[in-house]
């Protein structure tokens, strides 16, 4: 500390307990009563934090000395403990810990440590403006001592680790300011110094591991060297971190509580110290089974440019509930530009029936750590910039940015494409990344070449072709998800035949797009960077790529498109492709079906890598053929879903205004398959004044189903207006016509009526064909299924009667028609799904039909196999 002779000034000792802050700032305060006040307040701040440090870390005795001279104030801050030296944290300005060393290396103008054989002294000057001091810093604190053997931590996600990090960090010193109140939650002292000390080793030894090993793509691999003694001492810490997370969640604390993924990381990185230290291997991170919302889709930290490229609608949002991204999808789908969404409460996408619950459901997810629809698809409204509903799937997933920050990023599918979106779904995606055993491939970035055993196209036996011809056909013929096939596809070539592939397909309006990018290494390539729409093949595009989009080939490249081959947009696109993935051959071949080129598909090899040749031609020739065939048959197969779908949207009714009795509907695909069903629900007035009110469902997922359930759904509204008679009579014609037209529909039906004046009372007529029971919930919250009037299924029997049930139905109470994609679950007996949604429907009797139905969808519709109809009808008396 230059000239200055810590002698000369009388130092003052504070005992080791959170109280010696407050008491160190009070000393250092009235040590500088003569020095300037903007002097006098940084020094007071620097003194509080290194006492804090000293309390926090060392567990000792504390020792500290202010002086001031010449202008400058300094203070020194000692401890006993010298095998714990400062190590500054890289965390970001939001983290609510770890910021006391930056500070002092932010505000000091000199800083340092200095180490006896039994203290630590760690100190700071303040120099007058203008000075120039000599430089300083806090040294390479590198591992704690004694750590000596190794733990390969496999796989480990920065962002993540950072974020889990932090709130160890966050937890202990939340704990130790508990513990000076009287307040243990049950840790007993020596375990809570345990705690913080082994926390502190596993952070430097960790810390220590990732400086001398670089990032070599989105995860790292980090042998990191421990103590070899340190399994009791980390079991102590998960003990404490356990029972501070439950203080957490209880709301204990002045912390939050940990998001699911966040604490199995934890429990997976001591789990990996604990086992490996025992002998066992290690167990990767991107192995470990999670559920559905501590599950990543992503190793990478999380960055606004990821959404840039992807065809999902996106929107991302900060802990704070703000909007801090959104593509242009996203935008275009809720009438917005994209730079005016961000900044903006996620309330302004948000129906206002919802947002209370909204609001309610996200400080709940703070408040406890509990998610209730992360990781899984919702069927919900969002809200138009023009005020106009837009139904979407909501898939939301929490990921965390390089410094530690939480994310929670939202794709919102619509629904009448809700499963064929073009992007790839977080879980897709993730799980087209994964070999059939559920493991990653273990190879890592410098080492991509493919295993010996694998042969250039001109070298494969008959069996290895074949073998690729199979899984490319299995891969096409297994799922009706483009997306998902493709990914599948892209891993078997890049097993097998090239390093990496990319897959451009023409869209709408002769436009290509890069749909589909797969490296060997999947740790090294965030598909994000290299998918999305391409330049348009122009005039002036004379590439590999434009010739082949125009129909030539399959082509043989030696090397990388030459610059002087980038003669547009496309070309350059092409070109960076391969200088940013390495490219030293590669083969380009046209997809080709029903005379027509709608795609390329590119198989490279790295510079390092045995070269394409001659005979490898034919072989891509044949696999592009395979390729080229289940592509077009999955794009078929979606055009017409998407039909379907469109005709399913197309045939919903608008809901009659019937004044008294308050209506509302919705209809939600299945959020699982790629198919569409003969769900369906009417609602109209008869000449009569009664409500008709209808829900059936088709059998069938196709578009048959649809086109039966339209032609069904118009019989029965004629039947009804024409003949108006009781609801048995007019479901026995329906059956009479749909038997006489139509002897393939099977089909369950519920058709009702209610009748009654404005002012009451009223009643349900109703008759059922094979179709779950109405549910009754009064506005008190009783409910009651409405078992009567029911017979088989339409289809079966036209001539059998059909029995009618009459039930009154009283003022503010919910009658709801159903389809059995709301409550049927594999493997779950039915009288448990209906005692499910008589719970639901019993916490919801007061809310407006809007937000029953939704609710509903919310809680009873994520993830659902089957497509969902519902109708719910409330009379409310006329005032």
């Amino acid at each position: 500390m230059g000239d200055f002779d810590p002698s000369e000034v009388s130092p003052r000792r504070f005992p080791r307990e959170p109280a010696s802050v407050a008491s160190a700032r009070r000393f250092a305060r009235a040590a500088l009563g003569g020095v300037s006040s903007d002097l006098a307040d940084t020094a007071e701040l620097l003194v509080s934090e290194l006492v804090t440090n000293a309390v926090l870390h060392a567990h000792t005795e504390v020792e500290v000395s202010v002086w001031a001279r010449g202008g400058r104030v300094g203070a020194r801050v000692s401890d006993h403990r010298p095998c714990r030296g400062p190590a500054l944290r890289a965390y970001s300005p939001y983290a609510g810990t770890g910021q006391g060393l930056a500070l002092v290396e932010r505000l000091a103008s000199r800083h340092g440590v200095e180490t006896g054989a039994g203290s630590k002294t760690v100190w700071f000057e303040l120099w007058p403006e203008g000075a120039t001091p000599p430089p300083s810093g806090w040294g390479d604190a590198g591992p704690p001592p004694g750590c000596g053997r190794t733990v390969t931590l496999v796989d480990v996600p920065a962002g993540l680790y950072s974020a889990s990090q932090q709130h160890r960090h966050l937890l202990l010193r939340e704990l130790v300011l508990a513990a000076s109140a009287g307040e243990r939650f049950g840790v007993p002292p020596d375990d809570l110094v345990v705690a913080h000390d082994t926390n502190n080793v596993i952070s430097a030894c960790v810390t220590a591991a990732l400086a001398d090993r670089p990032s070599e793509g989105e995860a790292r691999s980090v042998p990191m060297s421990v103590p070899a003694d340190v399994v009791p001492a980390v079991r102590t810490l998960r003990r404490v971190l356990d029972l501070a997370e439950e203080a957490a969640r209880d709301e204990r604390l002045l912390t939050l509580p940990a998001f699911p993924r966040s604490r199995v990381f934890q429990q997976w990185l001591f789990d990996q110290i604990i086992g490996q230290l025992a002998g066992e291997r290690p167990t990767a991170w991107t192995v470990t089974r999670r559920e559905p919302g501590a599950s990543p889709s992503e190793l990478v930290p999380w960055e606004a440019s990821h959404l840039e490229g992807s065809r999902v609608p996106t929107i991302a949002a900060n802990e704070d509930n703000r909007i801090i991204a959104a593509n242009r999808p996203a935008a275009d789908l809720l009438g917005w530009n994209a730079d005016d969404l961000v900044g903006r409460r996620l309330t302004a996408v948000i129906p206002e029936h919802l947002r209370r619950r909204h609001v309610a459901a996200f400080t709940s997810l703070l408040l406890t750590g509990t998610p209730r629809i992360v990781g899984r698809s919702v069927p919900l409204p969002a809200l138009h910039h023009d005020g106009r509903l837009v139904p979407v799937r909501l898939f939301i997933q929490i990921q965390e940015t390089a410094d530690g920050r939480t994310v929670f990023v939202a794709q919102l599918t619509p629904r009448a494409t809700a499963s064929i979106a073009a992007g790839v779904s977080g879980r897709s995606r993730h799980a087209a990344l994964q070999e059939p055993s559920g493991r990653y491939p273990t190879t890592t970035a410098p080492a991509l070449g493919r295993p010996p055993s694998a042969a250039t196209g001109a070298g494969m036996s008959a069996l290895e072709r074949l073998t690729l011809q199979a899984e490319i056909g299995d891969a096409l013929s297994n799922t009706q998800d483009l997306d998902e096939a493709l990914q599948r596809v892209g891993r078997s070539l890049t097993r097998r035949l090239a390093d990496w592939c990319a897959v451009d397909l023409f869209g709408e309006h002769a436009r290509v797009e890069r749909v589909c990018v797969v490296h060997r290494d999947p740790r090294v390539l965030r598909p994000e960077a290299y998918e999305g729409p391409l330049p348009p093949v122009s005039e002036a595009a004379r590439g590999p790529l434009a010739r082949v989009l125009r129909g030539a080939g399959p082509l043989l490249l030696g090397e990388v498109p030459p610059p002087s081959q980038a003669s547009s947009p496309l070309d350059a696109e092409y070109r960076e492709l391969f200088r940013r993935l390495g490219g030293g051959s590669a083969i380009v071949a046209p997809l080709r079906a029903r005379r027509e080129i709608f795609g390329a598909l590119t198989v490279a090899r790295t510079s390092g890598d045995r070269p394409f040749t001659e005979g490898d031609l034919a072989l891509v020739d044949e696999l592009v053929r395979s390729l080229a065939l289940g592509v077009d048959n999955v794009r078929l197969y979606q055009e017409t879903r998407n039909i379907a779908e469109r005709l399913q949207h197309s045939l919903l009714p608008v809901l009659p205004d019937l004044g008294h009795l308050r209506v509302a509907a919705r209809y939600a695909s299945s959020s699982t398959t790629a198919q569409v069903g003969g769900d369906w629900y009417d609602c109209f007035v008869l000449p009569s004044g009664g409500a008709a009110l209808v829900i059936g469902d088709v059998t069938g997922h196709n578009l048959d189903a649809t086109i039966a359930m339209s032609q069904l759904r118009s019989m029965l509204r004629g039947i009804a207006v024409d003949r108006q008679e009781p609801a048995g009579t007019v479901l026995r014609r329906l059956d009479m016509a749909n038997h006489s037209l139509f002897r393939e529909a099977i089909a369950t039906c519920l058709y009702g009526i209610v009748k009654g004046p404005a002012e009451g009372p009223w009643e349900l007529e109703h008759s059922s064909a094979g179709h779950l029971p109405p549910l009754l919930t009064t506005e008190e919250g009783g409910t009651r299924f409405l078992e009567g009037g029911s017979s088989l299924l339409l289809g079966m029997d036209p001539d059998l009667p059909r029995p009618v049930a009459v039930n009154p139905l009283p003022a503010r109470s919910t009658v709801l028609l159903y389809t059995d994609g709301l409550i049927e679950r594999r493997d779950e007996p039915l009288d448990h799904a209906m005692e499910r949604l008589r719970r639901h429907t019993a916490d919801l009797a007061r809310e407006p039909l809007d937000v029953f139905c939704d609710e509903l969808l919310i809680g009873l519709g994520a993830d659902s196999e089957d497509d969902i109809a519902i109708l719910a009808v409330r009379p409310v008396p006329a005032s």
